[in-house]
């Protein structure tokens, strides 16, 4: 198979016309008419991933985050991002990202995240004209106490470093959530009477906002990390010939010291 073809494959759950007007997901470096030798999946791409790649012989990184947001202007090796596109050219890989298509593909990121928590009857926060959906809202099966819930999270998350306001409260039954930065959907998780709203990244004076719902900041990175299985099960569900791994290369910039005692 062809890098393109199995980029057909991810696009019929996330067509790219789902991304947001900012992102640049799709392919980010490479032909995309290269015979795919393997894929290895990642929630970024960075230096050490392509090694990785190259390493187990696959020729295809396919991550969730975009590696080039902004044009570059050369490719000389002056910054990772640019390191990482002429390492990849060198070797012959193909890379390509499936961003905020994915984030507001109806099965996908938020669906993912929602599946780990254990959401039922799962909607949109929002729906868009174009079907797509902003967000997810979905209820536990029986209702958790807020410390309970919290501590779940920390623990299914890995989230060294959860953040959270408004412990005290009812205990937690209808959930809302959007994966990386979702800040902007607080409104609408309250409007959808939410007791709870998990996303990857908030603003400081979004916290003055939660009243009574209990709001989490996860980490973008934790948030999002269960990306690398859903699009790894996108690709080898559908193309059981093809070497498809995730990468075993953490690539979460953020670090945390432990909290004092």
């Amino acid at each position: 198979m062809t890098a393109i073809e199995i980029a057909a494959v991810i696009e019929r759950t996330a067509p790219l016309h789902w991304q947001e007007e900012y992102d640049n997901a799709g392919f980010q470096a490479g032909n995309p008419q290269t015979e795919v030798s393997g894929v290895l999946v990642s929630l970024d791409i960075t230096e050490a991933v392509i090694d990785e790649a190259i390493a187990k012989g696959c020729n295809l990184v396919i991550s969730h985050h975009p590696l080039i947001f902004r044009p570059l202007r050369q490719v000389c090796g002056l910054s990772w991002q640019q390191r990482c596109v002429e390492k990849a050219l060198k070797a012959g890989i193909c890379l390509y990202s499936a961003h905020t298509n994915l984030d507001n593909a109806p099965q996908g990121v938020n669906r993912r995240i929602a599946q780990c928590i254990g959401l039922q009857g799962l909607k949109p926060l929002v729906e868009n004209a174009n079907g797509s959906w902003s967000g997810i809202i979905g209820s536990l099966p029986r209702s958790e106490a807020r410390t309970t819930f919290l501590q779940r999270l920390q623990k299914i998350f890995e989230a060294k470093g959860l953040q959270f306001c408004g412990e005290d409260g009812p205990e937690i039954r209808t959930v809302a959530l959007c994966g990386g930065a979702g800040n902007f959907l607080l409104d609408e998780a309250k409007e959808n009477g939410a007791d709870c709203f998990i996303t990857g990244e908030l603003r400081y004076h979004d916290w003055f906002e939660a009243g009574n719902m209990l709001l989490v900041q996860l980490g973008h990175y934790e948030s999002e990390c269960c990306t690398e299985g859903l699009l790894a099960e996108l690709v080898g569900n559908a193309c059981p010939q093809l070497k498809v791994l995730r990468s075993n290369v953490p690539t979460n910039p953020v670090r945390y010291i432990p909290a004092a005692c």
